[in-house]
Formats: C-alpha cells, structure tokens, sequence
C-alpha cells in the first residue's frame, strides 16, 4: 500500500473517532498523530494530554511542550504515576502493561472531562516485531492506534513528517527512564536521575542517540556505532563526568544504540 492510500486511510480513521484525545509525548510517533489529528479536525476535536510522570526525561517534556507550541496543538499536562511502589520494588517483566494501565486511568479521566470519543496512541506497525506490552495493555483499555489501523510503520511516520516539513521528522527515538534498568531492580528515584543525568552528560558532548543502562554501580552506554569513535576520543572527560554521578564503572556496548537492549534476556 502506497503513503497516499495509507494517509487517506488515517484521515478516515480520524474523523470515524471524533473526537479524539491523544496520548501525547512529543516524539516523532504522537507528534505526528497529533498535528494530522488536527489538521484533520481541528481543535477542538483533537486534544492532546501529556501524562508527566518520574519517568519521563525532564529534558523531554521540555521539548514535548516546544513540539506543542510549534504545532499549536490543544494540549493538557497532567502529573501521573503510572507505577505503585511495590511495582517498583518487583520490577517486573510486563512493567511497561502496568504503566499503561495507570496511565490510562489518567487519560480517560480528561477524556470524559473533554467529551471525547476515543483515546489514541501513536503505536505503528513497526512496535509490533517488538517487546510492547504497553500496547496490549492499551488495547484491552480500549485505546485506538489510529498508525497501526492505517498499516503505518515507523518509516513512513518519518517520511510523512518530512513531507510535511515537520522539523522532527528525524528526531532520536526516545524511550521512557524506567527501561533503562534491568527487570527484577528495584526502580528508585535515585536511579533515575543517576540515568538521566548520565545521557545529559553525553548529549552535552553532542551524542543525540543515546542510552544509559543502569547495572547496579555499572552504566552500560549505548551510542550509535558511528559515534563510538568520537567517545573513545573523549572516553576519560566522560568517565569522570559519569563517575561522579555515582557510578563506579563507566562502560560502552560494543553492540551499540538498539530499542529495547534490555528485552534481550527474556525467553
């Protein structure tokens, strides 16, 4: 199927759904949605609502709330927590389907406010080869995936942002803090900003696709393999900075930048 036909899908699907609240996180996935929700119909049958959470990088909002400006989008932030703390403690391997969940209850709550008809997600047919029990669990909550519906991958979602001259068409992926601690840690919230100052460290030195993974007094950075030579030249500036983070061990993945590295272990 061609991108025309599938956008010609989408704007069916959209307006079938009307009106829409949409998950927003200001990546390249719900951004998109968001800005053909609009254009499609207008504000105040598209909204948007960002679920800011401890999980969510601080520099992400930040951006997610530019991304919104920009695109003059109808947007809503709400404070959430989408895990319990014996959650954290257990950590388990479906984590990502009880953030969902909790996140839904925040979502559906603005969507009666709103009068909305249905809730949407930017999920595409790309997630599906992977580890996504967030999606199952939005599903089973009865939340759309408008992408997934119209056979969009996460190719196509770039290429239609290009098209349309959206200047985060090839914005990094991003991925919430939470994955970057192995199942079965405990998530604190010092972990959490130990992880997140950590790739703030390494965006400063201009890496953009970037991961540090969180193994006890280790971290495990994953960059783009053609940005490996440029941290070994600055491997001992990085280190220190890292280091006195809280970390022990600075280490790089030789196997590089990959989505969902953590998933690797599970049967």
């Amino acid at each position: 199927m061609d991108l025309i036909t599938k956008l010609s899908r989408l704007e069916g699907i959209l307006k079938e759904h009307a009106p829409i609240l949409i998950a927003y996180s200001g990546g390249v996935d719900s951004s998109l949605l968001a800005a053909l929700s609009l254009e499609t119909l207008g504000t105040e049958n598209a909204r948007c609502v960002l679920v800011d959470g401890p999980e969510v990088p601080r520099r992400g909002v930040a951006e997610a709330i530019s991304t919104a400006t920009a695109l003059g989008l109808n947007i809503e932030i709400i404070k959430g927590e989408s895990l319990s703390k014996d959650l954290k403690q257990i950590n388990p391997s479906d984590r990502c389907r009880h953030c969902k969940i909790g996140t839904y209850q925040t979502l559906v709550e603005a969507a009666r406010r709103y009068g909305s008809n249905s809730i949407a997600d930017g999920a595409n047919i790309s997630d599906l080869g992977e580890h996504r029990p967030g999606i199952d669990a939005f599903s089973s909550c009865g939340v759309i995936h408008p992408f997934i519906m119209a056979e969009i991958t996460k190719q196509d979602i770039r290429e239609i942002a290009r098209q349309k001259g959206l200047p985060f068409w090839d914005k990094p992926s991003s991925a919430c803090l939470y994955s970057r601690i192995p199942y079965g840690d405990e998530i604190t919230d010092k972990k959490l900003q130990m992880i997140e100052e950590s790739e703030e460290v390494l965006k400063g030195f201009g890496f953009t696709q970037v991961r540090v993974r969180h193994h006890g007094n280790i971290a495990r950075i994953e960059l783009l393999p053609d940005d490996m030579i440029k941290f070994m030249a600055l491997k001992t500036e990085i280190e220190q900075k890292i280091r006195g983070i809280g970390f022990s061990y600075v280490t790089l993945d030789l196997r590089g930048y990959r989505s969902g590295s953590m998933d690797e272990v599970l049967p």
